[in-house]
């Protein structure tokens, strides 16, 4: 751009752009250390800082035609649900917001199954039927993930802890925490 005169006021950045100061330096030499664009360094920041604490785990289904990525503890709290589907699906699950799932392929290989009250979803692979995710009638804003469709390394321990499907709404009442394992 033209040159800026004797007293001329800098512009602020414009949008989608950021000034890093003395970091600037620092920022470049990363991305180029780690062969990252700029935006993929970006999601490893706020990647660290939003999800302090967690760990990555990737996983999917067992034809590998979906994949997904969720960010949760390294020591997962899985339900080992006795309602009629879970007895019959095994289906052990720990609960995560949806802020933390991300589909990363197979959407247009999940179908759902759903019954009774219609408010879980639960989703499966066209192909091999394996449900490695879906979505709990008691946290219809997160996801419910299968701990054996995660890839092996990320996880430490696995707590398991008894629910009583077969009488849901009492359970839940019940349940201290549940309810809330979907929030942020």
């Amino acid at each position: 751009g033209p040159a800026a005169g004797p007293g001329a006021q800098a512009q602020p950045p414009g949008p989608g752009a950021f000034d890093l100061g003395a970091q600037s330096g620092r920022w470049a030499a990363f991305q180029e250390r780690h062969r990252l664009s700029c935006e993929e360094a970006a999601r490893l920041l706020l990647d660290a800082y939003e999800y302090r604490g967690l760990v990555k785990h990737t996983g999917g289904c067992h034809c590998g035609a979906v994949r997904f990525e969720v960010w949760a503890s390294a020591d997962l709290h899985v339900f080992n649900c006795n309602c009629s589907i879970c007895t019959k699906k095994q289906n052990r699950h720990f609960i995560v917001p949806a802020s933390r799932f991300k589909l990363l392929k197979g959407a247009d290989n999940l179908t759902t199954y759903t019954f009774n009250t219609h408010h879980a979803q639960h989703t499966f692979c066209k192909t091999c039927g394996v449900q490695s995710f879906y979505t709990p009638r008691s946290n219809p804003d997160g996801y419910g993930i299968a701990p054996h469709c995660l890839d092996d390394g990320t996880v430490q321990t696995i707590v398991t802890e008894d629910i009583n499907g077969k009488e849901w709404e009492k359970a839940v009442k019940e349940h201290k925490t549940i309810r809330d394992m979907s929030k942020p």
